[in-house]
C-alpha cells in the first residue's frame, strides 16, 4: 500500500485542522471547504474512481457539511466549529473507520491497487487490512481525544505548553508511526507465512 495515497486521503482532515487553527472563527466555513475540495481532488485522483474510496467519499461528506454549516450558522456556532469540530474531527474519523470495517476495511481498497486480483479473498489479505484499518481508527480516535484534551486545557490556563504538546506533538508522533506501521506490518506478517515452510524438514 503506497503511505502517498494515504497521506492524500488524509490531506482533509490535515486541512481542516489547520486552518481552522489559523484563521480567523468567522473563517471556518471556508476551511471546511477547502477541506472538501481536496477530498473531492482525492476522490477524482485515486484510481479507480469508482467505486469511490470510502475514506475520500466519507471525508467529502464531512467536510461538505461543516464549510456549509460555517457558512450558514452564527458568530457562536462557527466559534464552537474552530474551537471544537477542528480538534474532534480526527475522533469522528476515526468511529467512521472502525465502523467501516466488518463492512469494508478502508485500507483494503488502497492494497488492491497494488496486489492481484487473485490474493484479495485470502485470509492474510483480509487479516492485514482488519489490523490496519482497525489501527488507524485507534489512532485518530488518539489524535482527536489529544486534540479535545489541549482545547480544553487551554480554556483554563495561558501556557502554551499544553497546546503544543497535546494539540501537535502528539497527533503529529501518532501520525508517523502509523504511516511507518502501514508500511512494515503487511512485510512482517508475509514474513511469518513464509518462515514454516521455509525451515520444514524436507520428506524427500
Amino acid at each position: 500500500m503506497k503511505s502517498l495515497m494515504l497521506i492524500l486521503s488524509f490531506l482533509p482532515l490535515i486541512a481542516f485542522s489547520v486552518l481552522a487553527r489559523l484563521l480567523p472563527h468567522g473563517d471556518v466555513g471556508a476551511s471546511g471547504l477547502t477541506a472538501a475540495v481536496i477530498a473531492a481532488i482525492a476522490l477524482l485522483a485515486v484510481r479507480p474512481v469508482w467505486p469511490p474510496k470510502v475514506l475520500n467519499a466519507c471525508s467529502f461528506v464531512l467536510f461538505t457539511v461543516l464549510a456549509v454549516v460555517g457558512f450558514t450558522g452564527s458568530s457562536g456556532s462557527d466559534r464552537w466549529l474552530a474551537t471544537w469540530a477542528a480538534a474532534g474531527v480526527g475522533l469522528v474519523m476515526g468511529l467512521v473507520i472502525l465502523a467501516l470495517v466488518p463492512v469494508m476495511p478502508f485500507t483494503e481498497q488502497f492494497a488492491r491497487q497494488s496486489t492481484p486480483r487473485a490474493y484479495w479473498a485470502s485470509p492474510t489479505f483480509k487479516q492485514i487490512n482488519r489490523v490496519l484499518s482497525l489501527a488507524w481508527g485507534a489512532a485518530l480516535i488518539g489524535v482527536g481525544v489529544s486534540r479535545l484534551a489541549a482545547v480544553a486545557i487551554n480554556g483554563h490556563t495561558t501556557r502554551r505548553l499544553p497546546d503544543l504538546l497535546l494539540g501537535l506533538a502528539v497527533p503529529a508522533l501518532i501520525t508517523l508511526y502509523m504511516l511507518r506501521f502501514s508500511k512494515s506490518y503487511p512485510d512482517r506478517v508475509a514474513h511469518r507465512q513464509d518462515a514454516p515452510s521455509e525451515h520444514a524438514p524436507s520428506l524427500s
